[in-house]
């Protein structure tokens, strides 16, 4: 998968004859993104500025406008951009891993989680760092993807717990939102000054595998 996942473009059928400028039009729209990604990233929601976005896109800021109708509808779409691509990770990971036993499956998504979410993309990054400070005016697509990818993991759970490979003491829910926050809570504190990602994600592995198993 891309490190900068691709996005949407605007608008319906486009007459043949402008399909070039169209194609132009949909690289500047995924440029702006890609910036609103990186800004949004770093700075967090309070701190983006449509200014910081356009030069990182190298482009005039009121050019921003010509895409977006505000800076909110900017911060909207990367982080619907950001979860919808996360769970699409996700996703193929497991795909790939469908022959191992569900347990084995978690541990492929606690890495696919955290290299998302550290080493491939800004948009991941940006929507789990930001998930706490956006408006509720502009959260329903992010949230309806949240609900989505908090499904997939409810179904590893559920699978590791039909194979009485979890602790049956535990709350599968909070078991869950537990793991879950370990691994979000990474994209604050982690970097390669920290240690390598394969380490960490080693790590994370083990802490979930450790924290869910039946205890002897």
């Amino acid at each position: 998968m891309p490190a900068k996942p691709s996005t949407r473009t605007r608008g319906g059928a486009a007459k043949k004859s402008s399909g070039a400028q169209d194609t132009k039009s949909a690289r500047t729209r995924g440029r702006i993104l890609d910036a609103a990604a990186k800004v949004l990233s770093t700075k967090g929601y309070a701190g983006m500025r449509l200014g910081d976005v356009a030069t990182e896109a190298e482009i005039q800021p009121p050019a921003i406008y010509y895409y977006f109708d505000s800076r909110e509808h900017l911060v909207e779409e990367v982080m619907w951009v950001g979860l919808a691509q996360m769970r699409a990770h996700l996703t193929e990971a497991l795909e790939a891993a469908a022959d191992l036993d569900p347990m084995e499956r978690i541990m492929v998504a606690v890495e696919a989680h955290l290299r998302h979410e550290l080493e491939l993309s800004d948009y991941a990054t940006a929507s789990i760092r930001n998930a706490a400070q956006i408006p509720d005016s502009i959260r329903e697509r992010a949230d309806r993807e949240t609900v989505q990818y908090g499904e997939v993991w409810r179904g590893l759970v559920r699978a590791a717990i039909d194979e009485g490979q979890v602790n049956p003491d535990l709350d599968p829910y909070v078991a869950q939102m537990l793991a879950l926050g370990a691994l979000n809570w990474a994209a604050e504190w982690w970097s390669p000054r920290r240690g390598s990602l394969d380490s960490v994600v080693a790590m994370a592995q083990a802490f979930v595998r450790n924290g869910l198993a039946p205890q002897d």
